[in-house]
C-alpha cells in the first residue's frame, strides 16, 4: 500500500530510506516467530499450570499481573537505551538476542516450579517464573517493532508490520497447538497429579525454548542495521543521545497527539485480550463442559486446557492470513476504518462464546477474534509510526506499551474478584465484558488523528 512520507517522520531534508525487498523484511521480523511461539505457550497454558499448582480461579488474574507490570517497567527502559546503543551487533539486535537467551532459560523453568517447591508455596514459585519469563519476553520483543520502523520507509511500514503480524500468527499457531499435537499425534501424556505439569506441556516449553533462540539468531545473522552515520542521514541527529533515564518522563509528557488518542483504543483492546487469556480455560471447563469451578484436577479440565490451545491456535492462524490482507483493505477503506471493522469482529467473537452449545463452536468465535488480533498487532503501530520523531522510535514504542500493560494491570486487579463476587463464579461473563470492550475500542479509533492518512488525502 503506497503511503507518501509523513511530515513528521520522513522530513524533506533527510535522505529517503531505500526500499527493502520482501525477503529482507521477512528476515528482519523472523525472530518474532519464536517470540510469539513462546507467548502462545504462555497464554494458552499459564492459567492451567497455575491452577495445577494450586491457584483458585479468582486468583488467576492477580498472578497474571506479573506480566504487564514487568512490561510496564522493562519496555520503556529497553526502548530508551536501544535508541542510544551502537556496537558490533547494531542498535536493536543486542537486546533481542539477550532477551532470547534469557527467555529460553525461563521457558524451561516455568513447568518445573516443583524444583523450588520447598522454598515457597508452589503457586508463588510458578507466578515468579511467569514474571521472569515475561520480563525476558519484553526484553526481546520491544526492539523488533522499533527495528521495523528504523529500517523501512513510511511507504513500506504497513507491509512490514503486516509481515510481522503474519509471522506472529504462524508462531502462535504452532505454540498454541503443540501440547495438543504432542498428546494426540505422538502419545505424550497430558495427565498429571495436582501440583505437577503434564509431560506434553513440559516438552512443548522445551521445544519453544529452542525455537525462540533459533528464530532470533536468524534475524541477528540475516539483518543489518544502519550504522550511526547512515542512521543520521535517514532519521536526523538525535539531540537527546546522552540523556538519562529521566528523559523517559519528559518524552511521556510530550507524546504526540496521535499516540494519546491511540492510548484509549489500546486500553479497551488489551483489557479485552487479558480477560480472554486468563479466563478462557475455566470458561470452557465450566460454561461449555459443565464442570464445577472447584474441579481442576479431572480429565475434563485437562481437556479444557488442551482445547484452549487448539482454539487459540485458530485465532492466531486466522490473524496470520488476515494480516496479509490488511494493506489491501487499508488502501480501500482507510487505516482507521480497517482497525474499527476488525475490532467489531473481535467483539462479536468474544460475546458469542456465551452462546456456545459445544466446544467446537468456539472455533467460530476464535475466527472472529483472530481478525481483531491481526489488526491490533499491526494497525496501531502503522498509524503511530507516522507520528513519532525518528530519533525517538525506540523510546516511544516502549512508552506506547503503557497503553498495553495498564489495562491488563487493571483487569488483573479487578478481574478475579469480579468473577467470584460479581459473576457468581461464572468466568464466561469476563469474556462477555471483553467483547464489549472491543466494541468500545472500535468506536474510539474513529476519532484518532492519523497523519499518514492525511498525507494520502492531501496527495489525492
Amino acid at each position: 500500500m503506497p503511503i507518501p512520507p509523513s511530515p513528521v517522520v520522513d522530513k524533506p531534508d533527510l535522505k529517503p530510506k531505500p526500499l527493502l525487498s520482501f525477503w529482507q523484511i521477512f528476515n528482519m521480523s523472523f525472530g518474532f516467530l519464536g517470540i510469539q511461539f513462546a507467548f502462545a505457550l504462555q497464554n494458552s497454558n499459564a492459567s492451567g499450570i497455575l491452577r495445577n499448582y494450586g491457584a483458585e480461579v479468582e486468583q488467576l488474574s492477580w498472578f497474571w499481573l506479573a506480566a504487564p507490570l514487568v512490561g510496564l517497567i522493562v519496555q520503556p527502559i529497553v526502548g530508551h537505551y536501544s535508541d542510544r546503543t551502537w556496537n558490533r551487533l547494531g542498535r536493536r539486535r543486542p537486546y533481542f538476542l539477550a532477551g532470547a537467551i534469557l527467555s529460553s532459560s525461563a521457558l524451561t523453568l516455568m513447568p518445573n516450579a516443583g524444583i523450588l517447591g520447598a522454598i515457597a508455596p508452589l503457586v508463588i514459585v510458578g507466578a515468579a517464573f511467569l514474571m521472569i519469563m515475561d520480563a525476558c519476553f519484553n526484553l526481546a520483543m520491544e526492539p523488533f517493532r522499533a527495528l521495523v520502523a528504523d529500517n523501512l520507509p513510511d511507504s513500506q511500514r504497513t507491509m512490514g508490520f503486516s509481515i510481522q503480524t503474519f509471522l506472529i500468527g504462524v508462531g502462535a499457531v504452532v505454540g498454541s497447538l503443540l501440547p495438543y499435537i504432542l498428546t494426540h499425534w505422538f502419545g505424550v501424556s497430558e495427565q498429571a497429579p495436582e501440583g505437577t505439569v503434564g509431560l506434553n506441556v513440559k516438552y512443548a516449553f522445551y521445544i519453544g525454548a529452542l525455537f525462540f533462540i533459533g528464530s532470533v539468531l536468524w534475524t541477528v545473522i540475516k539483518t543489518k542495521e544502519y550504522p550511526p552515520k547512515d542512521y543520521e542521514l535517514y532519521h536526523g541527529k538525535n539531540e537527546d543521545q546522552h540523556a538519562g533515564l529521566g528523559s523517559i518522563f519528559r518524552d511521556f509528557a510530550n507524546m504526540p497527539r496521535t499516540m494519546k488518542q491511540l492510548g484509549l483504543v489500546q486500553f479497551f483492546s488489551w483489557f479485552a485480550l487479558f480477560g480472554m487469556w486468563v479466563f478462557t480455560t475455566d470458561t470452557i471447563a465450566t460454561h461449555v463442559l459443565g464442570l464445577s469451578i472447584e474441579d481442576k484436577s479431572s480429565g475434563l479440565y485437562r481437556q479444557a486446557q488442551s482445547w484452549t490451545g487448539v482454539i487459540f491456535s485458530v485465532y492466531n492462524g486466522v490473524s496470520a492470513v488476515y494480516a496479509l490482507c490488511l494493506p489491501w483493505i487499508a488502501n480501500k477503506v482507510g487505516r482507521k476504518r480497517t482497525h474499527a471493522i476488525s475490532l467489531v469482529a473481535g467483539g462479536i467473537g468474544l460475546i458469542s462464546i456465551y452462546f456456545a452449545p459445544n466446544k467446537e463452536f468456539l472455533i467460530f468465535s476464535m475466527v472472529l477474534v483472530g481478525i481483531a488480533w491481526a489488526s491490533i498487532l499491526a494497525m496501531p503501530y502503522v498509524i503511530l509510526s507516522a507520528s513519532i520523531p525518528s530519533g525517538k522510535m525506540g523510546i516511544y514504542m516502549g512508552i506506547f506499551n503503557f497503553f498495553i500493560t495498564i489495562p491488563q494491570i487493571l483487569n488483573g486487579i479487578v478481574g478475579g474478584p469480579a468473577v467470584k463476587h460479581l459473576y457468581n463464579n461464572q468466568p464466561v461473563y469476563a469474556l462477555v465484558l471483553s467483547g464489549i470492550c472491543m466494541f468500545c475500542a472500535a468506536i474510539s479509533v474513529i476519532y484518532v488523528y492519523d497523519p499518514g492518512s492525511v498525507a494520502i488525502t492531501n496527495k489525492k
